[in-house]
């Protein structure tokens, strides 16, 4: 009979720790700070109702994507990690989960703003559109379709927050010439440098919303 697997367990009589032993613990404490801060769905109607565990919760009402969401959360937990993990709207991507990519933007009332830096306790009453609210059922939005005419990607990661800056920068005004759209653009960041097929969409997109 081959002996027990015993590599997760700390070594007996020794003082230190294994550097396994040690990595393995250290991933269980950081899931659980992850999830101490996480709010949770407990109800579902058209009005899903989050609530998050610990004392001191916010109470607020938005609207998500056409949907009312009713929140009961953490005062510290961000617009960002309240998308992806209760409502489960995966599309907008932690970045740099500090204001400098771009990749977590989402409109509030129609304006951009960067996902990982709002508080969701600051949207009381507030519309929130991720990417998962543009396209109209099975109709992509016209800026989603331009990115996908003009190859406006290649590894799609900062993808959401570029077609949900872009919307936002035509609805703005912004979009009037290739030098517009590069300025009006510059706080998404594209990692495999895309730019010139990304401004190719936005001012395609731009021609498609009219």
């Amino acid at each position: 009979m081959p002996p027990p697997d015993r590599s997760g367990e700390r070594p007996r009589g020794t003082r230190g720790v294994s550097r396994r032993w040690f990595l393995g613990g250290a991933g269980v404490v950081a899931a659980g700070a992850t999830v101490a801060l996480a709010p949770k769905v407990v109800e579902n109607v058209t009005t899903p109702t989050v609530t998050a565990p610990g004392e001191n919760l916010v109470e607020l009402t938005l609207r998500v994507n056409g949907d009312r969401v009713r929140l009961e959360t953490d005062p510290r937990a961000t617009l960002l990690d309240t998308l992806r993990e209760p409502l489960a709207l995966t599309g907008t991507k932690k970045g740099c989960d500090r204001g400098q990519c771009g990749a977590c933007t989402v409109q509030v009332d129609g304006r951009r703003v960067l996902s990982c830096l709002t508080l969701a306790a600051t949207l009381d009453g507030t519309e929130v559109t991720s990417i998962e609210g543009l396209a109209d059922g099975d109709e992509l939005h016209p800026m989603q379709q331009a990115f996908i005419d003009h190859d406006g990607f290649q590894c799609g990661f900062c993808t959401p927050g570029q077609i949900m800056s872009a919307v936002s920068l035509v609805q703005e005004g912004g979009a009037g010439s290739d030098e517009q759209i590069r300025e009006g653009m510059s706080g998404n960041i594209c990692r495999c440098s895309a730019y010139p097929f990304i401004v190719d969409a936005v001012r395609s997109g731009r021609e498609a919303m009219g």
